[in-house]
């Protein structure tokens, strides 16, 4: 099963994601559409081979096995299938690092999409409540 990223990257393209990934099987879009492609990053899911290293990767939270996706992004799932029949406007995502974020951060970026908290995966949590965005 493979992974998805959810509209909880949307705006943040932190693309530690892109280096950890060891099949470049995350892609960013280079299209003008952008009301159907958000600016975020996108798993190919026949490329994507279920290694599960990007996910912890992600100082947001966005990426998800894709058969244990929150129901508020269940659309996202095929908008990450979508780069095949749009695949002339997507590019491997290129790696780039930003301040991760605080956790009032992710909060605010959960709250905004309607996601419970509680969707935070414990190594998130813990790795915020320590006051580090370090990973554990």
């Amino acid at each position: 099963m493979a992974y998805t990223i959810t509209r909880l990257c949307v705006d943040c393209l932190d693309a530690r994601c892109v280096n950890i990934c060891p099949v470049d099987c995350i892609y960013e879009y280079a299209g003008a559409d952008r009301a159907r492609f958000p600016n975020q990053l996108y798993i190919d899911p026949e490329e994507c081979i279920d290694c599960g290293a990007c996910e912890p990767e992600c100082p947001w939270g966005a990426i998800f096995q894709e058969d244990a996706v929150p129901e508020v992004f269940t659309a996202d799932i095929a908008l990450n299938h979508a780069i095949h029949d749009f695949n002339d406007h997507f590019r491997v995502a290129r790696y780039g690092r930003k301040p991760p974020p605080d956790f009032q951060q992710v909060a605010e970026n959960k709250r905004k999409w309607g996601v419970d908290e509680t969707l935070m995966s414990d190594r998130m949590a813990q790795r915020y409540r320590h006051g580090s965005s370090k990973r554990t």
